[in-house]
């Protein structure tokens, strides 16, 4: 399953299957491959369904500036390469891929590496993979794509992100 677009909701729509999951007592893992140590609400949260729920907070930040752009990639590669074992695992129902479209699309992770994980997880493992401009390869295997389009967002008016909304 894929969340990508412009739009805001991408995260915020895998929380809300993770919890549906974890409402039918499915394990469940969140893996955050850029948002970096940000405390965020689903952060906090999750403490409260550590019996099912395991949340990996992987990446560096986001980042806009190339300088220091090695950290974020071995951060991202490393984080990778975590996640596949967890794929691979049968551990759990639901595993959310955070982020993951821009590690495909900037060519951290190649296509061939990212659908090979995905193509061999065990039957019963689902995966939710979210990120803008979500390559074709991953859209082309996927059994659900949603494409979430901004017809008007807060931040553009100059509000800045509110915790509860966007963290």
């Amino acid at each position: 399953m894929i969340n990508t677009g412009d739009g805001k909701g991408k995260t915020t729509a895998a929380l809300g299957l993770i919890y549906r999951a974890l409402g039918h007592n499915f394990r469940v893992c969140l893996l955050q491959f850029i948002k970096g140590t940000r405390i965020s609400g689903e952060l906090v949260s999750s403490d409260r369904f550590k019996d099912l729920l395991d949340v990996y907070v992987l990446g560096e930040g986001f980042t806009w500036n190339s300088k220091g752009m090695q950290t974020h990639i071995e951060a991202a590669v490393n984080a990778w390469s975590f996640a596949k074992e967890l794929i691979l695992s049968s551990r759990y129902h639901l595993i959310v891929l955070d982020e993951f479209t821009y590690l495909v699309k900037q060519n951290v992770i190649s296509e061939r590496e990212a659908l090979e994980a995905l193509l061999s997880r065990p039957e019963g493992t689902h995966v939710m993979i979210t990120g803008r401009n979500a390559p074709h390869c991953l859209i082309q295997i996927a059994d659900m794509v949603t494409d979430m389009r901004a017809v008007r967002h807060h931040f553009y008016s100059g509000i800045k992100a509110q915790r509860g909304i966007e963290f």
